[in-house]
C-alpha cells in the first residue's frame, strides 16, 4: 500500500493492492493531483481498478472526476445527497463526478482480489463510511492519531461521532491498523486508550 498527501491540506490518498507488485489497485480518497497520481501508478506498474470515497468533503474528492475519467475505474461512494452541498465545493474546486455504486454501510465489495467491508461512521459528516480489509481500516476523517474529525461543519455531530468511534472499537480488534484521512497511521487500541477526544469510550 502507498500513501500520498494530496491537495492544499495534505489529504491522505491510499493506493491499495492485494500484494506488493500486484498490477491492479484500489485508490481511496483522491483529493487532488490526479495526473501526478496516475503517473505514480504507472511507475509502479499498477492500474487503478476502482476508486473508493469515504465522504464527499472537497479535500477528499477534488481529484476524483479527473482520475475516474483518466482511468475508467468505477467509483464507489456515499450518495451525493447525504452530504450538505456547501461542503463539497466553495473553498476548493471540485469537478462534478459520477458514482457508479452508492454505499451507505453494510455492503461488501470484492475487487482486485481483496474484500472490503463498508461501515457507516457518521459524525464528522452524515455521509461518512469506512472501508475495512484484512486488519486495515480506512477511516477517512472520523478518527486520527491523537485527534478526531471536526464536527462544526454542516451535518457534523459530536454525539454521533463518538457513537461511530465506539462502534468501530467494538466491532474490530485493538490491533486493527487505522489509516486516517490526515496524518500518520495508528491503531484502534491506541486511540481508544490514549486519544484525549475519545475519553468517553474509556469511561464506559
Amino acid at each position: 500500500m502507498d500513501r500520498y498527501e494530496l491537495g492544499p491540506v495534505g489529504t491522505n490518498c491510499y493506493v491499495v493492492r492485494a500484494e506488493r507488485g500486484a498490477s491492479e489497485a484500489v485508490v481511496i480518497d483522491p483529493g487532488g493531483e490526479a495526473a501526478e497520481l496516475r503517473l505514480q501508478l504507472a511507475r509502479t506498474g499498477s492500474r487503478c481498478s476502482a476508486i473508493f470515497v469515504t465522504h464527499a468533503d472537497a479535500d477528499h474528492v477534488a481529484g476524483l472526476a479527473d482520475l475516474a475519467e483518466g482511468t475508467g475505474a468505477p467509483v464507489y461512494a456515499p450518495p451525493r445527497d447525504l452530504m450538505p452541498a456547501e461542503r463539497a465545493s466553495g473553498w476548493l474546486a471540485v469537478r462534478d463526478y459520477t458514482i457508479d455504486t452508492e454505499l451507505t454501510g453494510g455492503e461488501t465489495i470484492e475487487v482486485t482480489g481483496m474484500t472490503f467491508d463498508v461501515v457507516a461512521i457518521p459524525g464528522h459528516s452524515p455521509d461518512h463510511i469506512a472501508f475495512h480489509c484484512d486488519g486495515c481500516l480506512f477511516s477517512g476523517d472520523l478518527v486520527f492519531a491523537g485527534s478526531v474529525g471536526r464536527v462544526d461543519l454542516a451535518g457534523g455531530d459530536w454525539d454521533t461521532l463518538i457513537a461511530s468511534a465506539r462502534a468501530l472499537t467494538e466491532r474490530y480488534p485493538p490491533e486493527t491498523t487505522v489509516y486516517p484521512g490526515h496524518g500518520p497511521p495508528t491503531t484502534l487500541g491506541v486511540e481508544r486508550e490514549r486519544n484525549p477526544f475519545l475519553a468517553e469510550l474509556r469511561a464506559s
